[in-house]
């Protein structure tokens, strides 16, 4: 009888409407473009490399009698694909940086905007950023590494705008009662525009690389006039009543509390009184609440392993075992299907425990053992797909968790008071540190077993608190 009591306790699903569907929708489809798109450019990067340098004309032949130095001195890029590797980890790494400044910026403008303007402008302007980076220039025959630098941190500011934007949204749409869940499920979009970005690129890829940006940014364009023109922010705006501040959420976070509340969401007309908007927080008030703090450091050292695989995957596959660039993009889904499934099986399992450090914890350790697991992966294609679902799941589920449903969780909790206007703030904060922790190294176990260690405080009021309840629930019995 314990886990129907559980799932009673702590799982009151609140009644949705058609506008909660379209707004999951369209929120789900904006990042599944953005992401797309951005993972484009990885799925890419060997044809890219190869472009860059003078093996291009090399293995066309039309060239082969002249030196690297006569056929390439126009362009001035790369002597080899050595050179060429390195630049473009150097641009991975000024887009995370530019992507994790633009974060903590993006978020205090979401809180102080028009949620719809502010994603649509982000979409679109990226989406034409990249159109320009990875299309026109090969079409120009125009190659440079400074302009290709400016445009990546114009890129990492423009995509800056989009996940603080969609969080928020979710967050206006969605209370504290399966949030686990519903965000574990909605979060899959990044994942989902991962697989889409390789299935795109790998179908055009033999025409040119140029044409797998073509493709992903006018698909991204497309949706962000969608976004402009379809998407409801917030309940308030068809005269429903918004979703009320999470006056448990803070519990099964930090807190030792026994009590558990579950908000229950009305779809009532407002009263006819209006109501007092909410002031927006600042920076950093938002930084000091509750929480942010120790789940912002511990998602720096998981992006930073969860990009190094989003990055370089496909690359990796490419060379370390000598398979095409086209079986490549396609074998990295697996890692992609493994966080779909990890985020929303362990989002639900945080709702029927009502708690979510304790469920990341041990995703997290087993995570580091399938890191070991996947570095000795044999050169069989079988396997080494199983092996990136599981590592997948196991990375992909606790990153997708604290990206949306506790970045969620914080920008609602009780600590706010009057204050609602805190979520993209707060998930531009969680999401920006963490970008500039994948910013800063390489892929290791280590920063997997350092993401435990910064949320040790939570894990450890949560099992407390979890002990008394179940011992609450006994003496029930």
């Amino acid at each position: 009888h314990f886990l129907p009591l559980l799932i009673q306790t702590h799982i009151m699903w609140p009644p949705y409407t058609y506008h909660h569907l379209l707004a999951f929708l369209l929120t789900f489809l904006s990042y599944v473009l953005l992401h797309s798109s951005r993972k484009t450019f990885s799925n890419v990067k060997v044809s890219i490399s190869a472009q860059w340098t003078p093996s291009a004309f090399q293995q066309n032949g039309s060239t082969s009698s002249l030196s690297p130095g006569e056929t390439w001195v126009e362009n001035k890029l790369f002597a080899d694909a050595g050179e060429a590797t390195l630049f473009l980890g150097a641009l991975d790494s000024i887009f995370l940086f530019s992507y994790a400044v633009g974060l903590y910026i993006s978020g205090v403008i979401g809180d102080r905007f028009n949620l719809r303007y502010v994603l649509s402008f982000g979409l679109c302007g990226s989406a034409v950023t990249e159109f320009v980076f990875g299309t026109l220039t090969e079409w120009l025959h125009f190659y440079n590494v400074y302009f290709y630098c400016i445009l990546w941190v114009i890129n990492g500011l423009l995509q800056s705008t989009v996940w603080p934007c969609v969080v928020a949204i979710m967050g206006n749409w969605f209370g504290k009662s399966g949030r686990g869940f519903v965000f574990g499920l909605w979060s899959a979009c990044a994942s989902v525009g991962n697989i889409l970005g390789a299935f795109l690129a790998s179908s055009v890829l033999k025409y040119g690389y140029e044409y797998a940006f073509l493709v992903t940014s006018v698909v991204q364009f497309a949706g962000g006039v969608v976004v402009f023109f379809g998407l409801l922010t917030s309940p308030k705006e068809i005269g429903l009543r918004p979703v009320t501040r999470d006056t448990d959420s803070q519990r099964p976070l930090i807190s030792d509390d026994e009590d558990e509340l579950c908000d229950e969401y009305s779809i009532q007309q407002r009263d006819e009184e209006p109501e007092p908007q909410p002031k927006a927080i600042g920076f950093l008030q938002a930084f000091c609440l509750p929480g942010v703090i120790p789940y912002s450091l511990a998602y720096a050292c998981l992006k930073l392993v969860n990009y190094s695989f989003f990055f370089w995957l496909p690359f990796y596959l490419s060379n370390n075992f000598g398979w095409k660039e086209v079986q490549s993009d396609r074998l990295s889904v697996w890692y992609d299907v493994g966080g779909i499934v990890g985020g929303t099986v362990q989002g639900l399992i945080s709702d029927l425990l009502g708690k979510r450090a304790p469920v990341l914890a041990i995703s997290l350790l087993l995570a580091m053992g399938a890191l070991v697991g996947y570095s000795h992966s044999p050169n069989n294609q079988l396997v080494n797909g199983a092996l990136l679902a599981i590592t997948g799941f196991l990375i992909g589920g606790p990153s997708n968790m604290i990206s949306s449903a506790i970045s969620a969780d914080l920008g609602r909790q009780e600590a706010l008071q009057n204050s609602q206007e805190a979520l993209a703030t707060v998930t531009g904060i969680v999401d920006g540190t963490g970008s500039f922790g994948a910013a800063g190294g390489q892929v290791t176990p280590i920063f997997t077993g350092c993401s435990i260690l910064f949320i040790i405080p939570l894990i450890y009021g949560e099992i407390r608190s979890l002990c008394r309840d179940s011992q609450a629930r006994t003496h029930q019995l």
